[in-house]
């Protein structure tokens, strides 16, 4: 398999860096591409990121996968949220910003896979989590984008906080979320909340869902602890003509976790990933 691990571009707000890189098998043959967007406290090599992106590879994908600019990893170490600056002050506007600028790149003469090997004009997207909201708010706005899976996403970002939590972050200018995983506080600066609001239009993703034009699969688990099932199914309520795939008993990972210590995709992560696979060939 073909990895070209280490692709740095630039994002146009702050001079922050993106770190992406791209597994393919190299036959001659030119291929689909997919870009995967990571979700909220994410990035591009956590959990079990790395084995999605080996199946496709091997199943006839060109597979593309980001860090977005202000997720608070380094170019240095990818593995760790570490810029608590760059990750107070990310929003919606920033991240959709950043997938534009790679989508540009893949479609630009300087893209690292050999024009044989590529078929830049048939573009699909994966986003889990807040990366699925980001998904269908570029799928709708980006025509180069073919058709769309989206994995345990967010439906409504004014749904995310109660309105006592929004009082507060406005009153105090910040908001920490707990990485439970090394009992780490990361900011939330109340520009986010800004943001969304002068750009309400953009970023609305019931709004977008609804106008979304491509074919679109919603995936979801039953169990998932962070974001309930019923968003799954609020999503489909606004686009009748998504698929729509409720896995039962798997969680918000699908059985990931970071680190990831198995070799293989456990039984909900397949489920995903061979549906979506399945799903994407038949717009090839």
């Amino acid at each position: 398999m073909n990895h070209i691990e280490r692709v740095i571009l630039e994002s146009h707000h702050n001079k922050y860096k993106m770190l992406g890189d791209i597994r393919y098998l190299s036959n001659g043959t030119r291929k689909p591409l997919i870009l995967f967007v990571h979700g909220f406290k994410g990035f591009k090599d956590w959990g079990h990121f790395n084995l999605i992106a080996d199946y496709f590879a091997e199943n006839g994908f060109v597979y593309v996968k980001f860090n977005l600019s202000h997720d608070g990893v380094s170019l240095d170490n990818p593995f760790e949220i570490e810029d608590l600056e760059a990750f107070g002050n990310n929003n919606f506007s920033i991240e959709l910003d950043d997938l534009g600028l790679i989508l540009d790149h893949i479609c630009g003469r300087d893209f690292e896979v050999p024009k044989g090997e590529v078929e830049e004009n048939n573009i699909f997207m994966i986003g889990h989590s807040r990366g699925g909201g980001l998904t269908i708010l570029k799928a709708a706005e980006d025509p180069r984008i073919k058709a769309i899976s989206t994995w345990a996403a967010i439906y409504d970002i004014t749904k995310m906080w109660s309105e006592e939590t929004f009082e507060q972050w406005e009153k105090e200018g910040v908001l920490y979320v707990q990485n439970s995983r090394i009992e780490q506080s990361l900011p939330l600066y109340y520009q986010i909340v800004l943001d969304y609001y002068e750009n309400k239009d953009r970023l609305d993703i019931p709004r977008a869902a609804a106008k979304l034009e491509c074919p679109w699969l919603i995936c979801h688990g039953t169990k998932d602890e962070t974001l309930d099932v019923s968003m799954a199914r609020d999503l489909k309520a606004c686009n009748k003509k998504a698929e729509l795939l409720i896995i039962d008993g798997a969680t918000h990972h699908l059985g990931g976790g970071h680190p990831y210590n198995s070799t293989k995709l456990l039984k909900h992560a397949r489920i995903m990933v061979e549906a979506t696979r399945t799903f994407f060939q038949k717009y090839i």
